[in-house]
C-alpha cells in the first residue's frame, strides 16, 4: 500500500477499504471546507464542495494502486 493507511484497513478486502475511507474522509474533507471556506472568501457550501474533492484523493490513490495490481 501507500503508507497512507492504518495496518488494520491494509487486511481488509479492497471493497471495504474504499467504503471505509470514503466515509471518514468525505465527512471530514466537508466539514473542513465548509468552515475554512468563508476563511479564504468563498461560500461555505463551496468551500465543502472544495473539501470533499480535496478528501477524494486518498481515494482515488487507493483505487489506481489497486488497478495497477490487478494488471
Amino acid at each position: 500500500m501507500l503508507g497512507i493507511f492504518p495496518g488494520w484497513l491494509e487486511e481488509k478486502p479492497f471493497e471495504q477499504q474504499v467504503l471505509i475511507s470514503a466515509l471518514v474522509l468525505d465527512p471530514i474533507g466537508f466539514l473542513t471546507g465548509y468552515l475554512v471556506g468563508p476563511l479564504v472568501g468563498v461560500d461555505p457550501l463551496y468551500g465543502g464542495v472544495g473539501g470533499l474533492v480535496a478528501a477524494s484523493l486518498p481515494l482515488s490513490l487507493l483505487v489506481m494502486q489497486e488497478a495497477q495490481e490487478q494488471q
